[in-house]
């Protein structure tokens, strides 16, 4: 089963069934809200990964961010990019998230995988080992990710994989551009540090 397939059933209606939506208020849905999900559920999913929801709470947080762009998108007035407006609403509602697990388990450091199965995937012809070695080199450049504070990462994650510009990311997290590209220096720095670490650990276990 997809990831859109598992979250929307249970969230967001298909085109044409707005009106099936339990009563939470939120019936009367600007006509364009199922092109709007169609085109940004991807952009979502990925995000609300990366930026570290265990796995077992993807669906219901990635509900929870379609039911305020639902309620929100009338107020939506295109001064910024869909993705951005959009992601502002995920870094928010991810947070709130993380609040609730706080207060339920103030232990609570997430033990969920990951991966971006995005980038686990490859072409259809690559060998067992380079698929191997493909996998266990996205799982170690998300362990890299996850040694950044949030700050760094949100920023590194938005420029490098999501390309989006610095206005873009300066936008989505309501922050001014300076910020954002002194952030942007600070978590490349760190991640280069980073990779340099792991490539240190790896010859001093061949040479041990």
């Amino acid at each position: 089963m997809t990831a859109r397939a598992a979250v929307a059933p249970s969230t967001l209606p298909p085109a044409g069934a707005v009106a099936a939506l339990p009563a939470t208020g939120l019936q009367e849905a600007p006509r364009d809200f199922a092109e709007v999900y169609e085109e940004i559920f991807p952009f979502v999913w990925r995000t609300v990964r990366r930026l570290g929801v265990d796995a077992s709470a993807h669906e219901d947080v990635c509900q929870e961010v379609f039911v305020v762009v639902h309620r929100r998108l009338p107020e939506f007035q295109g001064r910024s990019s869909l993705k951005t407006w959009v992601f502002g609403i995920v870094v928010n509602v991810v947070q709130a998230y993380r609040r609730s697990l706080r207060r339920k388990s103030p232990a609570h450091r997430g033990t969920g995988e990951t991966v971006d199965p995005e980038l686990l995937e490859g072409p259809s012809n690559l060998s067992p080992y380079e698929a191997m070695t493909r996998a266990e080199a996205a799982r170690v450049a998300h362990d890299l990710l996850a040694s950044l504070d949030e700050e760094k990462r949100v920023v590194l994650l938005l420029a490098e994989l999501e390309e989006m510009s610095v206005t873009e990311i300066a936008q989505g997290i309501g922050v001014n551009i300076n910020t954002v590209y002194a952030r942007l220096r600070a978590a490349r720095q760190a991640f280069s540090d980073a990779v340099q670490r792991h490539h240190a650990r790896i010859r001093g276990g061949r040479n041990g």
